[in-house]
């Protein structure tokens, strides 16, 4: 077994199912030949090579390998959300944490667009249809002309913007901070969320979960949209409050809705959500693509670079901690 410490140390793990060995050869490709990066293959391996590591990157982080980190400056996170992370005691150990926010832009975005398609040509009736061999005429309706209303002007959101400029919408954007204004038409505050969604015939939910967005999109705000419209949430699924959606499902009171994810998640067998010709789901695979680790990697790379020749934090791309 080796034991001598990487200066960057990736954890053993495989997000979407890609081998983790894929993100440490994108790293070296970037980094100067004298930055070692290694991949720890067994638990063993990890408790090892922790020890003097000055980056470790993974997407979780167990307190009892923290413990062994003795060197550690850096712990760059593979995921864009971090609220799972020890993060009270990273900072008593003085380890900044930095995410991903970024790498999902592309494919979630597409995921978005590829649902609210899907929705205005009724592809999910074309299935059902060709399901039953039956040759049946059906009424469709356009995206264009469309007013999109996007929950969340981070990187997805702002992607989620750019992809749908080639198709004539008219975009209203909500986010914690509207005075920072965003690529979209108008821009409200959370507590501005029914001026944004009033005549949205469809919704792309893609902000993180914190307190303020838990339950966001609830029965008030679902009895605003006008019942032409299309939920889609690709973030988090406790934003969305799964009783209100129910019964505004069955109340006639939305077109339909496409679920990346869920409340509870995974969604039990047994949940009447399943069973809606008018939802879609898919079990939180939007973020999935084979570009993952190189967008990853353009994001770690300039990091490591940073705290392995000065350790200025304050130049770290998407430090959170």
């Amino acid at each position: 077994m080796r034991t001598e410490s990487p200066d960057v140390l990736v954890f053993r793990e495989k997000p979407h199912g890609i081998p983790g060995a894929e993100y440490a050869e994108a790293l070296r490709q970037r980094l100067p030949a004298s930055v070692s990066v290694r991949i720890a293959q067994t638990p063993a391996e990890e408790r090892a090579a922790i020890t003097d590591a000055s980056v470790v990157s993974g997407g979780h982080f167990r307190e009892e390998l923290l413990e062994r980190a003795q060197a550690l400056e850096l712990f760059a996170c593979m995921y864009a959300g971090y609220e799972h992370l020890p993060l009270e005691t990273l900072a008593e150990r003085d380890v900044a944490v930095t995410n991903a926010a970024g790498v999902h832009g592309p494919n979630i975005a597409e995921h978005v667009i590829g649902a609210f398609l899907s929705f205005a040509r009724n592809f999910n009736r074309a299935r059902r249809q060709q399901d039953r061999h039956e040759w049946r005429h059906f009424q469709s309706s356009e995206l264009s002309g469309s007013r999109v209303a996007i929950v969340g002007m981070g990187a997805i959101g702002r992607t989620i913007v750019e992809r749908l400029s080639g198709f004539d919408v008219t975009t209203v954007g909500v986010r914690y901070s509207p005075e920072k204004g965003g690529p979209t038409d108008e821009v409200y505050g959370l507590d501005e969320i029914h001026e944004a969604l009033v005549d949205a015939e469809y919704v792309a939910v893609a902000s993180p979960l914190t307190e303020e967005t838990r339950g966001l999109i609830g029965r008030d705000e679902l009895q605003t949209l006008p019942p032409s419209a299309v939920l889609v949430n690709v973030a988090r699924g406790p934003i969305v409050d799964t009783d209100a959606l129910l019964s505004a499902l069955r109340q006639n009171h939305l077109r339909g809705a496409a679920l990346d994810v869920t409340d509870p998640e995974p969604l039990p067998n047994d949940h009447p959500l399943w069973d809606f010709e008018n939802v879609l789901i898919t079990p939180h695979v939007s973020g999935h693509t084979p570009e993952y680790y190189e967008r990853l990697a353009d994001i770690v790379a300039p990091n490591v670079e940073t705290i392995l020749a000065d350790g200025d934090r304050d130049e770290l791309e998407n430090r959170v901690a």
